[in-house]
């Protein structure tokens, strides 16, 4: 039998929810931290924004969500259950392409299925993870506390994900423009864009459900894209090539 480890996940989204299950089961110590006050990590809506909605400022408050109030699936849900755990439709929202609540539901029972709960610290930020000869030490802070806690593991898996932190176009002489700037990171409803001509830089998924939802309420919408690889291009938005300057 192999020897049972302290182990360390850093994050309750997905991966560190099927990361602390397995290790669960193969009888080790499992400890999952997570910054949050419940599990489904990038699922978890939070209709707060950010200090700086362009989020440069490296002192901003910042926020872990990415999501936007009205944001489905863009994989069908059978792509999207566990082996052996299906992501079935339920009464709540049958749709194959569920909203973001349905997926939260998701993990809320799998996490409850299999304890993983019961092994999470909530409100828990780590701040630093070191290796130490043949073990490790993470720091963590929990709440508001300023109080760094020191703990030693045997093994950390790192499941913090990659959603949280925005990615901004450099665009020359764009800091010298005056008007609103945001990163989708910091996107949630469309009402804030009534009857403004709109511009959004990039085409992604993100760009895409955007792009229609603000369409409804704005005056104008634009899209720069450099490489619409997609090919797709929706009615009354009018397209450019990427931007060269403000």
């Amino acid at each position: 039998m192999n020897r049972s480890l302290k182990v360390a996940v850093i994050g309750a989204g997905v991966s560190g929810l099927v990361a602390a299950r397995e290790l669960h089961r193969e009888r080790h110590n499992v400890v999952v931290f997570e910054q949050n006050d419940s599990v489904g990590g990038t699922w978890a809506y939070d209709p707060r924004t950010e200090s700086d909605p362009l989020c440069l400022d490296p002192n901003r408050e910042t926020v872990h969500s990415s999501l936007y109030a009205s944001l489905r699936t863009n994989l069908p849900r059978a792509l999207m259950s566990f082996r052996d755990y299906p992501f079935l439709r339920t009464d709540t929202d049958p749709r194959t392409f569920p909203g973001h609540d349905e997926v939260l539901r998701f993990l809320d029972r799998f996490a409850d299925e299999f304890g993983i709960r019961e092994l999470t610290r909530f409100s828990t930020r780590v701040v630093r993870v070191e290796r130490m000869e043949e073990e490790w030490v993470v720091e963590s802070l929990t709440g508001g506390s300023e109080s760094v806690t020191r703990e030693v593991f045997e093994a950390v898996v790192v499941c913090s994900g990659h959603n949280t932190a925005p990615r901004v176009a450099e665009i020359p002489g764009i800091e010298n423009w005056r008007g609103y700037q945001m990163h989708s990171h910091n996107y949630r409803v469309p009402e804030p864009f009534h009857d403004q001509v709109v511009l959004l830089v990039g085409y992604g998924p993100s760009a895409f459900d955007i792009s229609v939802e603000v369409l409804r309420v704005a005056k104008e919408v634009h899209i720069a894209v450099k490489d619409n690889r997609f090919g797709v291009k929706f009615e009354n938005v009018i397209y450019h090539d990427m931007v060269c300057k403000p």
